[in-house]
Formats: structure tokens, sequence, C-alpha cells
């Protein structure tokens, strides 16, 4: 163990308290003052923190209690201390609370889990609604409840587009080439990933699709009169394929402007009249509500955690592998991610169609 001198104690708490408390300016001004070297012995943080705390409890930075029990932190005023502390504050980290309070880190975490019985809880991120919102998400929920227990039969057909990117982002903080010399190598990319455009409906017994956006190889926008031409060369076909009888769907799609021009309503009406979920649609889509359509709370979130497993090396290998997914989901799976949308529509019409807390904070 590094032997350090009463000079050096010395030293670190008066630059301590110079510095605003700060343990890393103090470290600097160590290396400083007493030249040390690059990756040379200086005060750890928690060695920092003892002398601090020994000095203003003791006014000898140098002295150590001898027999007796071992001396504590966790006393009672200083577990009252960190309670108030993260209660004014739960936001702030750990380590701020810490250096605040003039503890330890190691010694505030353990007055946290052992004393006080808190968890680190993560902040879920939600798309923020508007005033007009709760009552569009209320009066979906509602609705389609309502069809959904007149008639158990009914097939809720939901649809949406996802990119698929080729490239995946590289983890620079995680990622290190190890060589006796810098082998200064650079990880190039493109400005512009390569990227599929996929398009696939969801209902209790099967996935239809996927349908790729692409001309010549290429992927192309989505646009409205290539999504009339999905709906009417690939959707219908593949209905009939799968012996869906249109006249129990109700197809459902987002407010994108491909779907709901002219050209692409007036095909939808007519494939599925008084069925239609959609913005101006026979039962209004409410809008940021990713939380109520399965192929945003389930599906793209599945597909994308399963595609880039064997890490695709080209788009045609991409391709593959979501047709692959896709055709792999059990009927099971999708009859669980049905019931969990009509669970979700109870619980949007029990909240007065605010967010989903009791699914987002579910344990």
């Amino acid at each position: 163990m590094e032997r350090w001198t009463a000079e050096h104690r010395a030293f670190v708490v008066e630059t301590f308290f110079r510095n605003n408390d700060s343990v890393i300016l103090t470290q600097r001004s160590f290396c400083i003052r007493f030249n040390i070297p690059p990756r040379g012995a200086i005060p750890s943080r928690n060695t920092i923190l003892l002398w601090v705390w020994n000095f203003q409890n003791t006014a000898f930075g140098t002295t150590r209690r001898r027999g007796g029990s071992p001396r504590t932190v966790r006393t009672p005023a200083n577990v009252e201390a960190v309670r108030h502390a993260f209660e004014r504050s739960p936001r702030r980290s750990a380590i701020r609370h810490a250096q605040a309070l003039r503890i330890s880190d190691r010694s505030v975490r353990r007055i946290l889990h052992d004393d006080l019985s808190f968890h680190p809880y993560k902040i879920a991120i939600v798309q923020e609604l508007q005033a007009g919102d709760f009552g569009r998400r209320l009066n979906f929920a509602e609705t389609m409840s309502r069809k959904i227990e007149e008639d158990p039969g009914i097939i809720v057909l939901t649809s949406d587009e996802a990119h698929f990117h080729l490239n995946g982002c590289v983890n620079k903080q995680n990622f290190r080439y190890w060589a006796p010399n810098n082998p200064r190598e650079l990880h190039q990319r493109p400005l512009h990933c390569e990227k599929v455009t996929v398009w696939a409906a969801v209902c209790r017994s099967t996935v239809i699709g996927p349908y790729f956006f692409e001309e010549g190889g290429h992927t192309v926008t989505v646009n409205s009169e290539r999504y009339v031409a999905m709906i009417r060369d690939f959707l219908i076909p593949e209905l009939c394929r799968h012996r869906i009888p249109l006249r129990r769907v109700w197809f459902q799609q987002d407010g994108a402007t491909a779907h709901t021009s002219r050209a692409s309503m007036a095909q939808l009406r007519g494939f599925f009249p008084g069925k239609l979920i959609s913005l101006r649609g026979d039962i209004e889509w409410p809008a940021r509500s990713p939380d109520l359509s399965p192929c945003d709370f389930y599906l793209w979130g599945y597909l994308k955690g399963r595609v880039y497993v064997d890490k695709p090396r080209n788009l045609d290998q991409l391709k593959e592998n979501i047709r692959r997914e896709l055709r792999e989901i059990p009927r099971q799976t999708l009859e669980r991610v049905m019931t969990n949308f009509s669970k979700r529509l109870i619980q949007c019409t029990e909240n007065g169609g605010q967010h989903l807390n009791d699914v987002i904070f579910a344990p």
C-alpha cells in the first residue's frame, strides 16, 4: 500500500477545500505539486474523502482510532441526512450527493440500499401528449373495446412501416484495439447508411409481410402511389392467401401523409368498408399513440433485437433475416400480443386517455 506522508495529507485537505470540494482538481494539483509522472500513484477518491473526513472530525489528518469497535459513518444522523438529500433531489446522482454530504460514495450507497431500502429506478421515456390527444385516445379506446366486446371474432389488423439500417453504431467507449503501438485505425462510415423500409401488419393469427418499399433493388420513400400499389398488389393477395375474410377485418394505420391521401383512403374504404381505423377513418386513430399499436409496442422492438444477431453484411442478408424472423413468430405469441392490446385499451379508458403507467412501470 502506498505510504502517504503528513505533507501529502495536509496538501490534499487544503487543496480540496480551496477547489470547492473537487476531488479531480485536488488530484491534478497533487500531481503538479509533487511532480507525479503520468499514471503515477496518487491518492484515490475515497482516500481523499477519508482524509477530509478525518480532518473535519478530529482536526488531525493523520490521527486514527486504535482499539475498540470499528468506526462507521452509517450513523442515524447520516442516514437521515442521506434520506432528506435524496427526497429533496431524487434525480441527482449518488456521487453528487456524496460530495455534498462529505460522505464517501460507497457509504452513501450502503445507506441507500441497507438502511433506507431505496432502489435506483430508471426514468421512462414516452412521447409527449398534447392537450387534444387525451380525448382522442379515450374515444378510440372506448370505441375499439366496445367493438371487440360486441364481436370477439373480429380481426384487428394493425400496420406500420419501419427503417432497418444495415450498419449499426460503433460504441467508441466500449471498443478498444489492443496493440503495442497505436494502430491509428479509423472506422469509416458513409454519411447515409444503407437501409430497407419495411411494412408489416399484425393480427391475432399471423403477420402479413414483410413488404419492402424498393424500386430496382434500391429503397424508396413511401408515397401515396407506392402505398396504394402495396395495398392492391401485396396486402389483399396476402389476406386471401391466409384465408382471412376481408369483411371481418378492421384495418389500422397511422396518420402518415401517404396513408391518408385521397387515393389511399379511397382504396382502403373500398377494401374495408366501414372498418378503417385511421386519421379521418371510420374509427379515428389517435396521434402520438405507439403504446396502443402492436407494431410499435411489440413487433419492431422484437424484430430489431433479432435480425442483427448474425451481423448481416448486405441488404439482401438483412432482408432475409427480417423474412425469417417474421415467419418464426409463433401464433401463441401473436395471441398474447393482441390480448395485451385489448388490456391496453381498457387501461387507456380507465385513466382518461393518459399514458399507460400500469404498463410502463409493470414489474
